[in-house]
């Protein structure tokens, strides 16, 4: 499962998390990489709560939820996330 421009294929395009492990950029691969559950994509990432677009900034904010430890995928993806929101 996966699509063109959505928040995971963003995060697999970026070379920093290509390095730190993340393999493409599928669904499940990004439930194991961020260590996420089922659950917790679904309300990260479904079009249901958003439609079939998501800023990046809902994305970021939805993350920081999720995002209870200092390291790790979820708080690395946390702060790249903000990062690019703070670029545009």
């Amino acid at each position: 499962m996966r699509g063109d421009q959505s928040p995971i294929t963003v995060a697999f395009e970026d070379g920093l998390f290509r390095a730190e492990g993340l393999r493409n950029d599928t669904y499940g691969e990004a439930k194991r990489f961020f260590e996420l559950s089922d659950r917790q994509l679904h309300k990260v990432l479904c079009h249901c709560h958003f439609g079939p677009t998501v800023s990046a900034e809902l994305v970021s904010e939805r993350v920081a939820r999720l995002a209870n430890k200092p390291t790790g995928p979820l708080a690395r993806a946390w702060r790249a996330l903000i990062s690019l929101g703070q670029s545009s």
